[in-house]
């Protein structure tokens, strides 16, 4: 999981100073660098290689450094005199409205944020105020332990290609097996409980085939995480639901099951560009005296 994603995006004002956020979660450090043109660029870097994340920031030479996350101090004293702590749920509001606006996804004013990283926080974004509304532990960290224990690996381009081949009704217990057909209360492929046919006996061949098991992995955290900001967007009375974070990222079977039930909640999806980047990205913006 070494520098996942170095993208450029549009532009601002030239002769700008140099400046970097830094987003360092539980898994990976998330860099925005914005060079003296007003491009921003985006990068990756294993957060348990702090060090390399600063020498990294060191390279850019910037004029000022926002930090944010929950590794983020430990870069504020390497940086004394240009980095400040940025509040972690300010900065995502920050940078995904910036995003955002930046592409007219957004309908409403008052939407939902997901930031769908190691766990999951689910913010509310009120024109320019964010404040978290809840979460889940599930998240992509459930992906990696569930996936270490039953595949043997924790490599997420692999596990995300293994769950695309793979088929959840091998291993989950949907509801058509449940009823005889035409009694179905639910849609028949309704998940009735997860992983439950391979401990019930009723498992085919394919049960404990490494394709059909990362495919029920990653279902069980998507459809999970749906279902639970599905929830909080009623209570917030929201419509629009954005998800974002590093789970997302090269993720297509995430991203439908995200949309198949927000949609069947009556509830609209919206997938932040640059998913995982918007912590970093709101932090070097408000690090910005100006911001």
């Amino acid at each position: 999981m070494d520098e996942l994603e170095s993208g450029v995006v549009h532009s601002e004002p030239k002769d700008m100073k140099p400046a970097i956020g830094v987003d360092v979660g539980a898994t990976l450090a998330k860099l925005a660098l914005r060079d003296e043109a007003g491009a921003l660029h985006f990068e990756s870097l294993p957060a348990r290689e702090i060090d390399r994340v600063g020498d990294r920031v060191a390279d850019f030479n910037p004029a000022r450094v926002g930090l944010t996350g929950g590794g983020a101090s430990s870069l504020s004293e390497r940086f004394a005199g240009i980095s400040s702590l940025q509040n972690e749920f300010e900065s995502w509001g920050k940078g995904a409205r910036h995003l955002l606006d930046a592409e007219n996804l957004l309908k409403e004013p008052r939407n939902l944020l997901v930031s769908l990283g190691t766990g999951t926080s689910v913010l509310l974004m009120d024109g320019d105020a964010t404040h978290r509304v809840g979460g889940t532990a599930l998240g992509g960290g459930t992906v990696l332990g569930l996936s270490s224990a039953l595949l043997g690996t924790t490599d997420f381009d692999e596990i995300c290609a293994l769950a695309a081949r793979g088929d959840r009704t091998e291993v989950d217990l949907v509801v058509e097996d449940v009823y005889p057909a035409g009694e179905n209360p639910l849609a028949g492929k309704a998940t009735a409980s997860a992983f439950a046919k391979l401990g019930s006996g009723i498992a085919g061949p394919g049960g404990k085939d490494p394709e059909n098991l990362a495919a029920a992995v990653v279902g069980l955290v998507a459809e999970n995480v749906g279902l639970i900001c599905g929830g909080l967007s009623y209570a917030s009375q929201v419509q629009e639901i954005v998800f974002a974070g590093s789970t997302l990222r090269d993720n297509p079977l995430v991203r439908n099951i995200l949309s198949l039930v927000t949609t069947a909640m009556g509830r609209t999806p919206v997938f932040l560009p640059h998913a995982e980047f918007g912590g970093a990205l709101g932090a070097v913006l408000l690090s910005d005296p100006n911001h």
